[in-house]
């Protein structure tokens, strides 16, 4: 049986706009993360690039966000500016309906622009890890109050050399928070580090 967005629980205002965008039919990566997703279950989820993993994790986070919080509720992490700047441009095209900020980060460029942005307040952070650490040095980003990690495309920031980074940011995160693991392959110390910052997952 096939499955629709509003079956999910996502938003009439969603789904119109899914649909205008020509996304009418969940992939199966959505399909199956969506529902866990919203129900607060931490989640491992092996699904190529290309596949729709992206609005697998925006999506539920447009429905479910409290905006009345002022400080970063998720952050996103990822190898590449590439994908950092993808994922927000999907924030911008798909959370129009919503009130929430996002802010993007990464390395390459100066830190100023991304700076005030940040200062103008942020729900959502899409971060490459070693751009977040280098701002959380600075005291310029505070992820102590997250409610929601993703990591996305996990693999990739091991073969990059980034898991080390991306350990020490997952420490200093609340110990009470959901995370989202996505992952094109599963090596090895992949699945270690799921296993270590996972509860009971999907």
């Amino acid at each position: 049986m096939i499955v629709d967005f509003r079956e999910l629980g996502i938003s009439e205002d969603l789904t119109g706009l899914l649909k205008k965008n020509g996304i009418t039919v969940p992939t199966p990566v959505q399909e199956q993360s969506i529902q866990y997703i919203r129900s607060g279950r931490d989640l491992i989820a092996q699904a190529q690039t290309g596949t729709g993993k992206t609005l697998a994790f925006l999506l539920p986070l447009f429905e479910d966000i409290d905006i009345s919080k002022d400080q970063i509720q998720v952050l996103i992490m990822t190898p590449t500016r590439e994908l950092a700047i993808q994922i927000y441009d999907s924030f911008n095209t798909y959370g129009q309906f919503t009130d929430l900020k996002s802010c993007v980060v990464y390395g390459g460029v100066s830190q100023k622009p991304q700076e005030e942005n940040l200062k103008r307040g942020v729900d959502i952070l899409v971060a490459t890890p070693g751009r977040l650490l280098d701002l959380m040095d600075q005291k310029i980003v505070n992820i102590e109050k997250i409610k929601i990690l993703v990591l996305d495309e996990a693999d990739r920031m091991l073969d990059m050399g980034f898991i080390h980074d991306v350990k020490k940011i997952i420490a200093r995160t609340p110990a009470e928070k959901q995370t989202l693991f996505f992952s094109a392959t599963m090596p090895p110390d992949i699945a270690k580090l799921a296993a270590k910052i996972l509860k009971n997952p999907e």
